[in-house]
């Protein structure tokens, strides 16, 4: 790395703390500042509703949730696995995706098959009906 590719590094990295000292950002919100880098409430919706997946990774500052595969208790020959990605810091109905996996047993060999659309909607919707009852449940709290 060169001295100038260090030093424009350095400058872009302090640039939100130079803003924030400026009084020039807006105050937070309660969701804002909640140890998470995304909306605290999707977050937490979308751990609940993916929670019968085996987590094989969370990170809250990044909005990423990855899980491991999960077979059906009725269905032998297909697995599913799930990715969510929290978008945002604002709890909106475009803040959360979902992305779905889905492999089926074919000759002993796990191979990957379409999802429908539907399936995919289904656990973005629910995603956010579970974040609308947290945040619910909280004001009344």
């Amino acid at each position: 790395m060169t001295r100038r590719t260090i030093i424009a590094c350095l400058l872009f990295a302090s640039l939100p703390v130079l803003t924030g000292c400026a009084g020039s950002a807006p105050k937070e919100t309660a969701t804002q500042t909640s140890g998470v880098g995304v909306n605290a409430y999707l977050w937490r919706g979308a751990l609940d509703t993916l929670s019968f997946f085996p987590l094989v990774s969370a990170d809250p500052f990044a909005g990423v949730i990855v899980t491991n595969w999960w077979q059906p208790p009725s269905a032998t020959d297909e697995r599913f696995k799930a990715t969510a990605y929290i978008l945002g810091r604002q709890l909106r109905a475009d803040g959360v995706r979902v992305t779905i996996f889905r492999q089926v047993l074919q000759n002993g060999q796990w191979v990957d098959a379409p999802v429908g659309r539907s399936l995919t909607g289904d656990l973005e919707n629910k995603v956010l009906t579970r974040a609308r009852e947290l945040r619910s449940e909280e004001t009344r709290g």
